[in-house]
């Protein structure tokens, strides 16, 4: 986990700090329509972060696109900033979705991509592509986003199941907004505000406790040595303890997992063959 925890905060600072890694060579692209973000991810074909770029929107919802002119504005916008950046063109890039979404939500996720001015080269389950950048072979990656809570389980490198179910961050967001009677807008903020965990924590422990039983019912009938929680609603401290009463089983979550699934994302970018220049 060490390797990978050193890969995610390379990545973060460069979310964070606008900053570029010397590349050469053609780059790829992972795009992560999120419910509260999203994030695109730069890496080489040797899948070494060199940049990326993250903003809030509401772009998905239990993997439907809910407003696709303004996702695609942004992911336009957010293309446009990373190219002048790095001072080249970003021509391919790949997707993601929970698990289990329909064909037509497959497809309208690459419509906004297609329509932001990228070629789509293909579109992977989001606990898939956190797997990747996990470099699991056997286990379970839930990956708790905004809206779904999705599972891939990997046996022998393969992912042999995949599966996920609603409730994720907005939930979370819901319940705090409910609990304090507050706006939407306000519930997040305080719920995403580091100094106001301890205080939180109580309030959304039941939707973290309904995550664990999504999970445990995904998991029946498969024999795992481990499950590995990404996504930004697992940032709470206390998130693999009630993950770990409930199924009796390591749980793991890497440094910033928000960041895995987009970094992910990226690598499972397939680019196209280099035709050779005619003389």
């Amino acid at each position: 986990m060490e390797l990978k925890n050193r890969t995610l905060s390379n990545f973060a600072e460069l979310v964070e700090s606008g900053e570029c890694k010397k590349f050469r060579g053609r780059l790829k692209v992972g795009v992560d329509l999120g419910t509260a973000n999203t994030v695109l991810a730069v890496v080489d074909t040797n899948n070494r972060p060199i940049a990326g770029i993250s903003a809030p929107s509401h772009a998905i919802q239990d993997g439907v696109i809910v407003n696709y002119y303004e996702s695609v504005q942004l992911v336009t916008r957010l293309k446009a900033e990373l190219e002048e950046r790095l001072g080249v063109e970003l021509p391919y890039a790949a997707a993601a979705i929970p698990p289990g979404v329909s064909e037509g939500s497959v497809k309208s996720i690459g419509y906004v991509l297609e329509g932001a001015g990228f070629e789509v080269t293909n579109i992977v389950d989001e606990p898939t592509a956190a797997a990747a950048v996990l470099k699991i072979t056997d286990g379970a990656v839930v990956d708790v986003g905004g809206g779904t809570t999705g599972i891939s389980i990997l046996k022998d490198g393969q992912v042999i199941y995949t599966d996920d179910e609603a409730t994720g961050g907005s939930h979370m967001t819901m319940t705090v907004a409910g609990h304090y009677r507050i706006p939407y807008e306000e519930a997040e903020v305080l719920k995403t505000t580091p100094e106001k965990e301890d205080e939180i924590f109580p309030v959304i422990k039941a939707v973290i406790e309904k995550m664990a039983t999504i999970t445990e019912k995904f998991l029946h009938g498969y024999q795992v040595p481990a499950v590995y929680v990404v996504g930004g609603s697992a940032s709470f401290r206390e998130f693999t303890t009630v993950f770990e009463k409930k199924l009796g089983l390591p749980v793991y979550r890497p440094v910033h997992p928000l960041l895995v699934t987009p970094l992910g994302i990226a690598y499972y970018c397939d680019l196209p063959p280099v035709t050779p220049k005619k003389k």
